[in-house]
């Protein structure tokens, strides 16, 4: 799930915001009834050559003969940002990638209506985030660190957060910005569920001075973490999936934490304004379904779907005591939370 779904922490639905470069990318099939089209809106990177969006969209037009405008919309501020503004003059009818912390803005805003889908009994339970069911859960994972089994051997792994503050395993551990990192700041609000507000900046100094570096994305993270610069770093559970389906090889694995794990679930929705209702929820179906596995392994991340067959590969994506904090609380509270971080990560 290594993908910006937080991206500009300090976001509001301001009409002042700026989208214009977002992309719009048209998946066509000549084969497709043209009669039918909906349009979809995602975060960038679902939208990506490397994303699952470009392939899930022909697959889905091959099966239906809808035809499906993905539109690339920024990241998920800037997504619910923009349906605000667009509220009058609607164009989106089947909303991807908002996160459960991100909801409680998609809501304020009123850009979702409820779609109650006959998938939702086969979908865990514990994901199952919005009681009015606006927003359906598609994909989730827990942020975890990584570690190179060829660095570090397993007598000398961490057992716990606190342990990572321990001499032994200075600049070992490569951390990232939770200003610009969803990754980094899946990271502060973890920290947060397991030391609460008045204990987690304490982590934090501790490990400004233990980490090797506190990068600015996870990707220049994920990638120093690959080139050996340090043996573990904050990630997903979920991210040795991608090493063993694509390298194969189990080198790269995942540390679980007694303590739990701060958990991250995407999910969709329909546009209040979708003007082709019964085409948009098939859209839903499709991803809740068919779709499951690919965008999971696409995402290196676990499915909601619990009918979905995994492959051998989950077998290096343990799955963790899951924590959370209602997302009314981190929308209230998230920008005094970095503004303290930053204070203190930089006095």
């Amino acid at each position: 799930m290594h993908k910006p779904l937080l991206m500009g922490i300090a976001i509001t639905l301001s009409a002042t915001l700026l989208f214009a470069n977002g992309v719009v990318e048209t998946q066509s099939n000549t084969d497709s009834d043209t009669s039918k089209s909906i349009t979809v809106y995602a975060h960038d990177s679902f939208c990506s050559d490397w994303g699952p969006g470009p392939e899930l969209v022909k697959a889905f037009e091959d099966k239906t003969g809808i035809q499906v405008d993905l539109v690339s919309a920024g990241s998920t501020g800037e997504m619910i940002s923009r349906l605000a503004i667009e509220k009058d003059n609607p164009q989106a009818d089947v909303i991807v990638g908002i996160s459960d912390d991100m909801a409680p803005l998609a809501y304020q805003a009123d850009i979702l209506s409820s779609y109650h889908s006959p998938t939702l009994s086969s979908l865990d339970p514990s994901f199952l985030f919005d009681p009015l069911d606006r927003l359906i859960p598609f994909e989730y994972s827990n942020y975890g660190f990584v570690y190179d089994s060829e660095k570090i051997s397993e007598d000398q792994l961490p057992k716990s957060l606190q342990d990572l503050t321990k001499p032994q395993y200075k600049d070992k551990v490569i951390l990232i910005d939770p200003r610009t990192s969803s990754a980094g700041l899946g990271l502060l609000i973890w920290t947060i569920e397991v030391y609460g507000e008045d204990g987690y900046l304490t982590w934090w100094k501790a490990m400004k001075e233990n980490a090797l570096t506190i990068a600015g994305s996870w990707s220049s993270a994920y990638g120093a973490f690959t080139e050996g610069e340090a043996p573990m770093v904050i990630s997903y559970t979920t991210s040795p999936v991608y090493h063993v389906i694509n390298e194969n090889t189990t080198r790269y694995r995942a540390l679980i934490f007694d303590e739990g794990h701060a958990t991250t679930i995407e999910a969709l929705g329909l546009s209040k304004t979708c003007h082709d209702r019964a085409s948009s929820e098939a859209f839903i179906e499709f991803v809740l379904n068919d779709a499951q596995l690919k965008v999971a392994v696409n995402d290196a991340s676990y499915p909601v779907n619990n009918k979905t067959p995994l492959p051998d590969a989950y077998k290096w994506a343990p799955k963790p005591k899951k924590l959370s904090i209602d997302g009314n609380v981190i929308n209230k509270k998230l920008n005094s939370w970095l503004d303290a971080w930053t204070k203190a990560m930089t006095e």
